[in-house]
């Protein structure tokens, strides 16, 4: 089985206090941040290694390859993916600026068929934005089905159908799913029992993790030799077009911590609609 995981690079969600609005709005800085890898783009990459590994005599039995955009600084990003177990890298120079769910899903639409993965696995959820949409797009695009939410895969040794579980707003959905497909996964697919593959032993159960698995000095070294391809836009014959443009960044407006207590419903609505106008 051959596994296509996009790995994107962000500002660390975990200091976003520290991001600055320039005075006219046309602009973020992030100075002071640290860059990490998606967290959910990290979630999928360790689903990935896990459908392609027996988990519990670490064979490898398939392959993994991650493909990060955006400019040279990316590749630390996909170098990461690849010291965490990931076979091969596949790096695409754009303007990260100029890019939003729909253009980045024309550029990945585009290494699929040069690789021709049996399934893609991403992340649910850009975290700098928000977004779920980037892996729509790439289903539509390619004509795959798409599972979103996944919280657990269910697949034989050559793969081909999947058995996936969702969340959805009533509990969870389960679906049966021909592959190739694209697949977007929550943070629940790091379960230990989230993933089957038919050759990990049934009673075998990983270790609860927060991320994907931490990469040891050992593969750290090794990813350096592990192929990453280079590619432009012009080397994939795309020019993606964004369907969005961003007009201008404006901070949240400060709370001014007065409290009022109403003493009814009725006093609630008629604040709402006559004071705050919200509806």
């Amino acid at each position: 089985m051959k596994i296509l995981v996009p790995l994107k690079r962000v500002a660390d969600p975990n200091n976003a206090n520290k991001v600055k609005v320039a005075p006219d709005g046309s602009s973020l800085s992030t100075e002071g941040l640290e860059p990490k890898m998606n967290p959910y783009d990290e979630y999928a990459l360790e689903a990935a290694l896990r459908l392609t590994e027996n988990g519990k005599t670490k064979q490898r039995v398939g392959e993994v390859v991650v493909v990060s955009i955006g400019g040279t600084e990316v590749e630390e990003t996909a170098r990461k993916g690849l010291s965490m177990g990931a076979e091969r890298a596949v790096v695409v120079q754009a303007d990260e600026t100029q890019l939003d769910a729909r253009a980045t899903a024309a550029i990945l639409a585009k290494v699929v068929e040069r690789e021709q993965p049996d399934l893609v696995l991403m992340g649910k959820l850009n975290v700098e934005t928000e977004s779920t949409a980037a892996g729509a797009y790439l289903a539509t695009k390619l004509g795959w089905p798409l599972a979103t939410q996944v919280m657990r895969i269910v697949t034989g040794a050559d793969g081909g159908e999947y058995t996936v579980e969702r969340e959805v707003d009533g509990g969870v959905l389960t679906l049966k799913v021909g592959g190739p497909a694209v697949f977007t996964v929550s943070d629940r697919i790091l379960h230990p029992t989230s993933v089957r593959n038919g050759v990990t032993p049934e009673d075998f159960e990983y270790p609860a993790l927060e991320g994907g698995r931490y990469p040891t000095m050992k593969n750290i070294v090794m990813a350096k030799k592990k192929p990453m391809d280079r590619l432009t836009l012009g080397d994939l014959g795309v020019e993606p077009q964004a369907a969005t443009r961003i007009v201008r960044y404006a901070a949240p407006p400060a709370r001014d911590g007065e409290t009022v207590f109403v003493e009814s419903v009725q006093d609630l609505v008629r604040r709402l609609h006559e004071e705050a106008k919200v509806i």
